[in-house]
């Protein structure tokens, strides 16, 4: 026998799915500061959102006015500190955009921490950047910033700015990515060797624009310039170091216009007073502005003050990308460009987003369990970084209950701090489901019935179907089933009936 009770949306899904996640990023109000592009702010404002521009401010009027904004918009030179995230998590402050493509001004962990969603526009400057580092091979390659400065100086002496050309050269590109892809592209048309590494990139894709991988201690000996484009990692910050310097060919040429800290600025300045390095093209320093004045004046240093990005197209391609996924984000169209919550970019995916619904609704019904091992069983295709994104899914789900500030970007950490995880295991969900999550043993299934409605196929190991569609909530047989329990976990006993 089955019972039907209609419901309002809001007490169905409202309470278990989407819904409620993706209105934690409701973006009404941004802060614009670092006078990022007016692009941003006209993207923005065409979609009905309030900004305000304040571009210099001190720290003090930044930790006053963040809390009434749903989002802050910075370039590099603000720092989003955990005291400023702290803040404005205090008010209203739900997303932290970055016009441009590192974040190394923004405490991610305390962003992570607090529930804040950061998005970057990863292609804004790809171009600008590519471009400024081919200039730098070029100039590094003839001498052009010494020779000039020479004539400043009121001297004409040709002999001493010999170069050498770049054709036939051999450029290693360490770091495959949008813009080390674009600056092996353009140097090949110097007709330059482009030889690379990089650990996530497939050879295969590399090499159709014109990229060989080869692994990095084949490539040190053969390199005459070397170009990074890696993010700074922990496995990247030193990674050009005296060990290195030694593997290379004497008069080895680098570049780093990526990351202050990939190159080891001390042992730089050693292979360039040895001779063993001829020359560096540095955008980027370890501390900015850069405390290591014998490596800046070096006559064989071209020395930038981070101008990579800084190009008039760049920053209107930044700030009119970050605007606009700002804009998709909130209608939910889409998110691109998130840092810190696969989970959630996860949600926005077609293909996903019934799925990430179903894990969602089965985590808040598995919660009445209220154990600490729990489990996740996803379908062989969704194995990898859908599966991570299914688990956190299912452990936001599972920690609503205990904690209304909990949602996909922050439920790893406070589940952390709980004691509480999610494992994706080996096996395949129960027959018949898309997922089955598991909790102390008791097994709860679903199906995703397209949209947003789903179908609840097991509850604590029991055959029980639970169809949750637009208005409408089925439980079909079960008595075993405690309807109070299960009311705990939904939020609304006016949404659930029983059949006995």
């Amino acid at each position: 026998s089955s019972i039907e009770i209609c419901v309002p949306r809001a007490l169905l899904l409202g309470k278990i799915g989407l819904e409620l996640v993706m209105a934690s990023v409701d973006v009404q109000r941004v802060l614009l500061t670092d006078n990022v592009d007016v692009s941003c702010k006209e993207a923005l404002e065409s979609a009905g959102i309030g900004v305000e521009v304040r571009n210099k401010m001190t720290k003090d009027e930044l930790l006053d006015l963040v809390p009434n904004f749903d989002a802050l918009v910075v370039r590099s030179a603000t720092k989003v500190t955990e005291e400023i995230l702290q803040r404005g998590a205090e008010g209203r402050l739900k997303l932290i955009g970055r016009a441009g493509t590192g974040v190394d001004n923004v405490d991610l962990n305390a962003a992570t921490k607090l529930g804040i969603l950061v998005m970057n526009a990863p292609g804004g400057n790809t171009l600008s950047a590519a471009e400024h580092a081919c200039g730098l091979i070029l100039a590094l390659s003839r001498n052009t910033a010494g020779a000039d400065a020479s004539m400043k100086a009121g001297e004409w002496d040709r002999k001493k700015f010999m170069g050498v050309e770049v054709h036939g050269k051999t450029l290693v590109v360490l770091g495959l990515g949008r813009i080390g892809k674009e600056v092996a592209l353009r140097m090949q048309s110097f007709g330059m060797r482009t030889l690379g590494f990089d650990p996530i990139i497939p050879a295969e894709a590399t090499r159709e624009f014109g990229v060989d991988q080869m692994s990095v201690e084949e490539l040190y000996p053969i390199a005459d310039f070397i170009t990074v484009h890696t993010p700074l990692l922990p496995s990247t910050k030193g990674m050009i170091n005296d060990e290195i310097f030694a593997k290379c060919k004497k008069g080895v040429r680098i570049i780093n216009a990526a990351r202050g800290g990939i190159v080891d600025e001390d042992a730089l300045l050693r292979a360039l007073q040895s001779g063993q390095c001829g020359g560096a093209g540095l955008d980027v320093y370890a501390v900015e502005p850069p405390k290591n004045p014998p490596l800046i004046q070096h006559p064989k240093v071209i020395a930038c003050p981070h101008i990579g990005a800084s190009t008039v197209e760049g920053q209107r391609r930044c700030g009119g990308d970050i605007g606009r996924q700002i804009v998709d984000l909130t209608q939910r169209k889409g998110l691109v460009g998130a840092i810190n919550c696969p989970a959630l970019e996860a949600a926005y995916q077609p293909s996903l987003r019934p799925l990430i619904n179903l894990a969602l609704a089965l985590g808040k019904l598995a919660s009445v369990c209220d154990g600490a091992n729990v489990s996740v069983a996803v379908p062989a295709a969704r194995k990898g970084r859908d599966a991570r994104s299914l688990a956190a899914a299912v452990l936001a789900g599972y920690l609503m209950p205990r904690d209304p500030q909990v949602n996909l970007i922050n439920a790893p950490g406070i589940g952390k701090s709980a004691g509480v995880s999610v494992n994706v295991v080996d096996g395949l969900p129960s027959s018949g489901c898309d997922l089955t999550v598991s909790v102390d043993g008791k097994v709860f299934g679903g199906v995703a019935a397209g949209g947003d409605a789903i179908v609840v196929k097991e509850i604590c190991s029991r055959n029980l179907g639970v169809l949750l569609k637009k208005y409408v909530v089925v439980f079909l047989g079960g008595k075993e089933v405690s309807v109070d329990d299960v009311v705990k976990s939904v939020g609304s006993s006016s949404c659930v009936a029983a059949a006995r």
